[in-house]
């Protein structure tokens, strides 16, 4: 079969090149799409994957955020008019969404967002099937998805790629104790005027060891790009807003601190639960957080093989639709 998968961000990149794997190791061809976005291009090439450019990340205002969307959907259109994918997949890809629903193709689409409304409301009553973790509560997935078959696993998103992960040798070079700070994401539809805190701690926190503070939006350049999956992995402490970095830590074994409210989400309140080392905290309690837990690497080996691999859900997924449709 013929399959799709649009990337439009680094972890998108990360989890679709997971699947793309799994399903060409099974016969499949799959078409890897991406936007160019500060982390997409060059994570592609670590990853292994040769994808189709196509379009770029402008959330400069609302006006450039859907003239860019609407050019992906044209071009995805005309790429596919004379001969569309079976089946298309994306980890809520707006643009894949509205082309695959106009041109009839079934979707497999992965979330963990709940709090990206927008984002929901644009690609969930789309999808086909749904595969999600079982952080996210009933009443999200019935009030997006009434019409999708839904599957949950045990587990976040990130395990996909974290238990098979290889780790470049750059991320070995930075200085122990090694703190790693992930920018706040600023500019997402979900955080509007937010205000970064983690800037007011790389000062703060240098007291405690190297900081390493990775920006979101400086740079399309692939030689300024670091692994950062593998950075984390060899990190004493890694302190974000956002969220995917401080799973791919915690899953590691590695502390980390979450700050701001939109960092306190299903999925990582469900990882602290479980026991991995994730911490909630305001930015004015981060210092005192990391003195106690820097360097206290924890190990959750047993934990994460007890963790579903999301791959094999959407792989099923596959195999139901082909069969659908034969």
């Amino acid at each position: 079969m013929r399959i799709w998968y649009d990337a439009c961000t680094g972890k998108h990149v990360r989890y679709g090149a997971a699947i793309a794997k799994r399903l060409r190791n099974a016969g499949h061809e799959v078409i890897f799409t991406i936007r160019k976005h500060p982390d997409t291009v060059a994570l592609a090439r670590v990853v292994g994957e040769n994808p189709i450019v196509i379009g770029e990340y402008r959330p400069e205002s609302l006006s450039s955020r859907l003239e860019e969307s609407a050019n992906r959907v044209l071009k995805f259109a005309k790429m596919f008019r004379e001969n569309p994918p079976d089946i298309a997949i994306a980890h809520q890809s707006v643009e894949l969404c509205r082309t695959a629903f106009g041109l009839g193709i079934p979707i497999i689409l992965t979330a963990d967002t709940p709090h990206a409304k927008a984002v929901n409301k644009l690609t969930l009553p789309f999808a086909s099937t749904l595969v999600v973790s079982e952080a996210l509560p009933k009443s999200f997935l019935k009030k997006y998805c009434s019409d999708s078959e839904i599957i949950q696993f045990r587990g976040v998103d990130e395990v996909a790629w974290i238990k098979d992960l290889q780790h470049k040798k750059e991320a070995s070079n930075f200085q122990k104790p090694l703190i790693v700070i992930r920018a706040m994401e600023t500019q997402a539809a979900y955080a509007p005027d937010k205000v970064d805190p983690t800037i007011e701690l790389v000062k703060k926190l240098e007291a405690l060891g190297n900081v390493v503070f990775l920006e979101r939006y400086n740079t399309h350049n692939a030689r300024h790009f670091i692994d950062s999956a593998s950075l984390v992995a060899r990190a004493d402490l890694v302190v974000s807003a956002g969220g995917t970095i401080a799973r791919e830590a915690a899953l590691q074994g590695v502390p980390t601190i979450i700050i701001s409210e939109i960092g306190r989400t299903y999925v990582n309140t469900y990882l602290a639960r479980m026991g991995f080392p994730i911490f909630m905290s305001k930015a004015r309690k981060v210092l005192n957080l990391a003195k106690k837990h820097i360097g206290k690497k924890v190990d959750v080996s047993a934990k994460l093989a007890q963790f579903d691999n999301p791959v094999d859900m959407i792989e099923k997924a596959v195999i139901k639709l082909k069969a659908q449709k034969a």
